[in-house]
């Protein structure tokens, strides 16, 4: 800072009497700095010492700079001594901090009334130490109950698909077994077949798995009446009369409605298998195993109405699907004569024998055992083992109760 102010023109300078003051020599300086900011920090935490060393340097300085500078130097020694730098600052800092906490431990309401101490820090509680009140035992009971619950509570979604599978199962199965009925391969096998009745009106093997392919084929293509209705035997007539053309329309579409709806049910069954091997271990299992149970229930019950009276339940078949009178037929009609009554007894017992089969396999294959339920094997006891140290075990108590008897 600079001081501008014009100087008087008749002020007389201060005059220096040489003899009121020693000369300043050379050769007698110290390394000593002049002024006590210019000190280095004093070690120790007392203020006081400080203050002694900035009042004996004071004197130190005006013995060696005169009267001129004894201002100066008093104003210095009353001032505290600051460090050189500001870690230096900082660690006095804390050090004052650390007197005061000393200092005031025994008055802590007193320094709390009268404020926060330089140095100290301001504790205040957190917003969550609320949390620490520990609930009402009713509420931690219910909320655990309620956990628990939540935890033990099985998805809807996978018991309904397993429900599902175990019904369109053995719809499935009965299908498939109808399609592989009504193939060539199958009307070959009875038309070769030993013991198969014969035609009483000049159809042989031959022309019955001819003409009879026709009628199988018709069944599962999507042509239309004229298909059968064109045909013509040797003679040049027609080989099926229009009421069993009619009656072949309807069977037509009763197979393609069941291969539909089965084809439907085997998607569905398909996409329920994949989600419940990706979420539910063992649903494909349990919901087929009860799937094979239903088919064997149903099978063997059918089984034993068609066993009891054929004609009977091949009657009631036909009027649940088609209208009465459309499905009787005289024995020289040509639906007769490739299909006779024997026909449709093999055909029934075929299917029967596919999904039994079917079902019996499924059912060992799905079988709930251990390893498959993923329960621990239980412990087998070794009835020899057990035997053998029961031997050696009495004659242990005989020999333990001899002295006792002697």
């Amino acid at each position: 800072m600079n001081d501008n102010t014009p100087t008087p023109s008749r002020r007389l300078d201060p005059q220096l009497d040489p003899a009121s003051e020693p000369a300043l020599d050379p050769a007698h300086d110290s390394d000593e700095p002049a002024f006590d900011w210019m000190k280095p920090a004093p070690a120790t935490r007392e203020t006081t010492a400080g203050t002694d060393g900035a009042s004996v340097g004071g004197e130190d300085a005006t013995a060696r700079t005169g009267g001129s500078r004894n201002g100066a130097a008093t104003g210095a020694a009353a001032a505290p001594a600051q460090p050189g730098s500001r870690a230096d600052r900082k660690a006095a800092e804390a050090a004052a901090a650390d007197t005061a906490e000393d200092s005031d431990a025994g008055s802590a309401d007193a320094t709390a009334s009268s404020g926060p101490a330089r140095g100290t820090h301001f504790s205040e509680p957190l917003p969550t130490s609320a949390l620490q009140v520990r609930p009402p035992r009713e509420d931690v009971e219910r909320r655990n109950a309620e956990r628990e619950q939540a935890a033990n509570a099985k998805p809807v979604l996978p018991r309904i698909l397993q429900v599902l599978l175990a019904v369109f199962y053995p719809v499935i199965l009965l299908v498939l077994a109808v399609r592989a009925v009504t193939s060539p391969l199958f009307l070959w096998v009875e038309y070769h077949r030993p013991g198969f009745p014969g035609d009483g009106y000049g159809f042989n093997a031959d022309d019955r798995m001819t003409y009879g392919s026709y009628a199988v084929d018709y069944l599962s293509n999507w042509s239309g009446s004229r298909y059968l209705g064109e045909l013509v035997n040797r003679s040049g007539d027609k080989l099926f009369k229009d009421g069993e053309v009619s009656h072949m329309a309807d069977v037509k579409l009763v197979i393609l409605s069941a291969f539909g709806a089965g084809a439907l049910l085997a998607l569905i069954s398909i996409a329920a298998v994949i989600y419940l091997r990706r979420r539910t271990p063992g649903g494909v299992r349990r919901g087929l195993f009860a799937g094979s149970i239903v088919t064997l229930v149903i099978i063997l019950g059918l089984g034993t109405l068609a066993a009891l009276g054929w004609q009977q339940f091949f009657t009631e078949f036909h009027r649940i699907f088609f209208a009465s009178g459309s499905w009787t037929f005289a024995l020289e009609d040509t639906l007769i004569r490739l299909f006779p009554g024997q026909f449709w007894i093999d055909a029934g017992i075929v299917i029967a024998a596919l999904v039994l089969l079917t079902a019996i396999v499924t059912l060992v294959l799905t079988w709930p055992t251990r390893r498959r339920r993923g329960l621990p094997k239980a412990v087998k006891k070794d009835r020899k083992g057990d035997t053998g140290e029961a031997g050696t075990e009495a004659p242990t108590e005989v020999g333990a109760d001899q002295p006792s008897r002697m």
